[in-house]
């Protein structure tokens, strides 16, 4: 049920009228927008909940995490260091240290 607020006339003579959507059980409600009565016409604001787009700004930001975490988890950049390849780097060396 939306409800609307007291007129407030400014100083230009702008007329301003709140609506905002009733709580559940006669809680507080939730700003829905905000109309401007002008002489040129009525315009409609609705109103933003910044609260709700930075959440979902973070959520975002934390599910990019996970899967960036998880590919590195299954397959991480650096070499595979197993004994057969640390084996084979050391006796690389070694040739290499024979030669010079």
């Amino acid at each position: 049920m939306l409800v609307f607020g007291e007129p407030y006339e400014t100083s230009g003579g702008t007329v301003l009228v709140t609506v905002t959507r009733q709580g559940r059980r006669g809680g507080p409600g939730r700003a829905v927008g905000l109309y401007t009565i002008t002489a040129d016409g009525v315009t409609w604001t609705p109103a933003t909940d910044e609260s709700r787009i930075a959440l979902i700004g973070v959520c975002t930001g934390f599910v990019a995490a996970a899967f960036s975490t998880l590919a590195l988890v299954h397959r991480p950049p650096w070499p595979a260091l197993t004994e057969r390849v640390m084996t084979a780097q050391a006796e690389a060396r070694i040739a290499e240290a024979r030669r010079r």
